[in-house]
C-alpha cells in the first residue's frame, strides 16, 4: 500500500468517526495522517554504536534478553527491578561487583497477569496491574513473598491498560489511570486522571484529570511539586497534537479529550450536557512545554544522582518509546527537559540513534527510565529486551543517590491535599450565610440513607425537594458530611438550578451540566468526580451525617461547570436569600460482597 493510500485511508476512517459524533455544529476538517511502523532490527554491536549522547556520557549493555521489558524501580541497594507486561512477571537484578552489568541472569520474583507499574517504598514493592494493585515486604535477598491485593477494582483498561505508580514525597500513593479510548468521554470518572490514595487504600480520590494516558509522572526535588508528560491524541495529523508536558496540581483538568496543547480544540469530539468547547477550554489547563507529536512519552524521573554533572540535578528525564501515527517516524530516544527555579524551560534529545537506516528501522523502544544507586541512568527497551545503562566520565559508582539532593520536599503536595478541609459545614461559613429559611425534604429517605443511595449500591442520587423562596434567580445544594476523614467530605454540589423548580429528580446524570433540567450545573466532589456521590462510610464506621443543604439565591452564579464546592460558595457570598437541610445517616456494618 503506497504512502498515498494510507493516508486516503486514515483520513476515511477518521471521517467516518467525525460523522458519528454528531456534533451539528458545521465541523469541516480535513486530516491527512499517517500509520508508519518502522521496522524492528536486531540491538547488535553496530547499531548501539550509532547511540548518541552528549560530551562526556557512555552509554552499555546492563542486561538483555528480557523481551518484553516495561518499568524499572531500583530499590536502597541498588537491587534493579523489572516488570514484563507480555510474560507477566517482574524480575529481579543485581550488579554487585558494581561494573554496570548485571551480574547474571534475571530472577522471576513476581508471576502476575498483566503486571506492569512498579514502586518501591518503605521496604516493600508495589504492582499495578490493569485493574489492581499488590503489594508486598521486600526480603534480605531481594526476593519477595505472597502479593497482598491492595485493591481490585480500577477502571478497565481499554486502549490505555499500562498503569503506572509512585509515591509522593507526601506518602501518598500517586496512579495514573489511562483513558480507554483516543478521544471520548468517559463512562468511569476514574479514566484519564492521577488518581491519589493513602498507602492501606482506605483513602481514593481523583487527584486530576483530563489526561489522556500520563505514564511517565514524578516531583521536583526543590519544590516537591508534580509534573508528568501527557500522551497526545492519535488521528489529527503527524503533528498535531503535541506530547504535552503538565504541571499537575489537585483538582485542575487538563483538557482531554475536547481541547490540547495550549488551547487547541479537538475538531472530532462532543462535551457532554451542551458544554461548549470554549467552555470547556476555559476551565482546562494548557500545557507547559510540548514535544512532537506521536512520540509517546513513557517514564520521566528527575534526576538526583551524584554522577552526573550538577547542571543536570533538578532536570527531568523521559523516555519516548516511538511514534506508530506520524512519518517520518519520532520519539524512539530519551529527551532533557531543562528547569529552572521549579518550572519547566525547554526539551532537548539526550539519548539518541535508536532509529536506524534512515528512520526505517529501529532497534529500541525505551519504556522503562530509573536512577540507578550510582547516579546512572537506567533504560528498558521493550522490544529487544534490553536494559542500557547511560553514565558519566566512565565511572562504575558514583555518589548514592541522596548524596547531591533529599527527598522533595512534602510541603506542596499536604497543601494541595488539604485545601477545603477542615472548614465549617457551607451553611456555618459566612459565605452560606442567609437572610431566611426553606424546608428542605426528600421522598427517597426520612432519617436513614437507603442502600441504592450509596457507594456501596448503586449509588443514585436521592429526590431532593425544598419550600419556593420568593425572589429567587436559581438554587444550590452541597451536600457534606462532617464525619468522615475529610471533614468535610463533599458529596454533591449543584448549582444555578433553574428558579422555577423546587425539587431534584432522583438518579440525575453525573455530568458537569445537564440539560434536563436544562442548564443546572454540577460540581466536583472531594473524590474529584463531579455530580452525586453516595455515602461509602468505612465498614464498621458509626453512622455518618450528610448535610443536604439548600441556598436560595438572588442570581445565577457566574462559575463554570465542575467548580469546587468552595469556589460555589465564594460566589454565592450576599446571594443568599434562605437556606435550609435535610440531614441524612448512613452506616455500613457488614463487608458488602466483593
Amino acid at each position: 500500500m503506497t504512502s498515498s493510500i494510507r493516508s486516503l485511508a486514515a483520513s476515511l476512517v477518521f471521517a467516518a468517526s467525525l460523522a458519528s459524533a454528531q456534533q451539528g455544529d458545521g465541523t469541516d476538517v480535513a486530516i491527512s495522517t499517517n500509520v508508519w511502523k518502522p521496522a524492528k532490527v536486531d540491538a547488535d554491536p553496530p547499531h548501539i554504536g550509532q547511540l548518541k549522547l552528549p560530551p562526556g556520557f557512555a552509554v552499555n549493555v546492563f542486561a538483555r534478553d528480557l523481551k518484553n521489558a516495561r518499568v524499572i524501580a531500583v530499590a536502597p541497594n541498588g537491587d534493579v527491578y523489572v516488570s514484563r507486561r507480555d510474560q507477566g512477571d517482574v524480575l529481579l537484578l543485581k550488579d554487585r561487583d558494581g561494573d554496570g552489568k548485571a551480574d547474571a541472569a534475571p530472577v522471576a520474583v513476581v508471576h502476575r497477569s498483566g503486571a506492569h507499574g512498579l514502586a518501591i517504598h518503605d521496604g516493600k514493592l508495589w504492582l499495578i496491574t490493569v485493574n489492581e494493585i499488590f503489594t508486598v515486604a521486600i526480603n534480605p535477598d531481594g526476593t519477595i513473598s505472597a502479593l497482598k491485593l491492595l485493591l481490585g477494582d480500577l477502571p478497565d483498561g481499554g486502549q490505555h491498560g499500562n498503569r503506572t505508580l509512585a509515591f509522593g514525597p507526601d506518602g501518598m500513593l500517586y496512579v495514573s489511570v489511562g483513558s480507554t479510548c483516543n478521544a471520548c468521554n468517559e463512562s468511569s470518572p476514574e479514566s484519564a486522571t492521577i488518581l491519589q490514595l493513602s498507602a492501606d487504600g482506605k483513602s481514593r480520590a481523583i487527584f486530576a484529570s483530563g489526561l489522556r494516558n500520563t505514564i511517565g509522572f514524578d516531583w521536583h526535588p526543590a519544590t516537591g511539586e508534580l509534573w508528568g508528560f501527557d500522551n497526545g491524541i492519535d488521528f489529527l495529523g503527524d503533528d498535531v497534537q503535541p506530547e504535552e508536558l503538565n504541571h499537575i496540581v489537585r483538582g485542575k483538568q487538563y483538557g482531554w479529550p475536547h481541547v490540547f496543547g495550549k488551547g487547541d480544540l479537538n475538531p472530532q469530539s462532543t462535551p457532554p450536557g451542551g458544554i461548549t468547547k470554549e467552555a470547556w477550554r476555559a476551565r482546562s489547563e494548557p500545557m507547559v512545554l510540548g514535544y512532537t507529536a506521536h512520540a509517546a512519552p513513557m517514564q520521566m524521573v528527575f534526576y538526583r544522582g551524584g554522577s552526573f554533572p550538577a547542571e543536570y540535578v533538578g532536570d527531568a528525564f523521559v523516555t519516548f518509546r516511538g511514534s506508530w501515527n506520524r512519518k517520518p517516524a519520532s520519539g524512539y530516544e530519551i529527551v532533557r527537559v531543562r528547569f529552572e527555579n521549579g518550572t519547566a524551560k525547554s526539551i532537548e534529545p539526550f539519548l539518541t540513534g535508536f532509529l536506524s537506516d534512515g528512520g526505517r528501522t529501529h532497534f529500541a523502544r525505551p519504556m522503562g527510565l530509573a536512577v540507578a544507586k550510582d547516579g546512572s541512568l537506567l533504560m528498558a527497551d521493550d522490544a529487544n529486551g534490553v536494559i542500557y545503562r547511560v553514565s558519566h566520565g566512565g565511572k562504575a559508582q558514583g555518589e548514592p543517590l541522596a548524596g547531591r539532593v533529599s527527598a522533595p520536599p512534602a510541603k506542596a503536595m499536604r497543601d494541595q491535599t488539604a485545601k477545603g478541609s477542615n472548614v465549617p459545614l457551607a451553611m456555618q461559613r459566612p459565605e452560606g450565610k442567609a437572610r431566611g429559611s426553606l424546608r428542605v425534604t426528600s421522598k427517597t429517605f426520612q432519617g436513614v440513607i437507603p442502600l441504592a443511595q450509596s457507594e456501596y449500591a448503586d449509588g443514585v442520587s436521592p429526590e431532593i425537594s425544598w419550600s419556593r423562596v420568593d425572589g429567587a434567580k436559581s438554587y444550590a445544594l452541597i451536600v457534606e458530611d462532617p464525619d468522615a476523614s475529610v471533614k468535610p467530605f463533599v458529596h454533591w454540589v449543584a448549582f444555578n438550578i433553574p428558579a422555577n423548580l423546587t425539587s431534584l429528580p432522583e438518579g440525575l446524570q453525573e455530568q458537569a451540566r445537564l440539560t434536563d433540567p436544562e442548564g443546572l450545573l454540577q460540581g466536583m466532589t472531594s473524590r474529584g468526580s463531579v455530580g452525586y456521590l453516595g455515602p461509602k462510610p468505612p465498614v464498621g464506621d458509626p453512622p455518618h451525617h450528610y448535610h443536604f443543604q439548600v441556598f436560595a439565591l438572588d442570581a445565577l452564579l457566574d462559575v463554570p461547570p465542575g467548580a469546587t464546592r468552595d469556589d460555589v460558595l465564594a460566589a454565592m457570598s450576599g446571594k443568599v436569600l434562605a437556606a435550609g437541610e435535610l440531614v441524612g445517616t448512613y452506616q455500613q456494618t457488614v463487608k458488602p460482597p466483593k
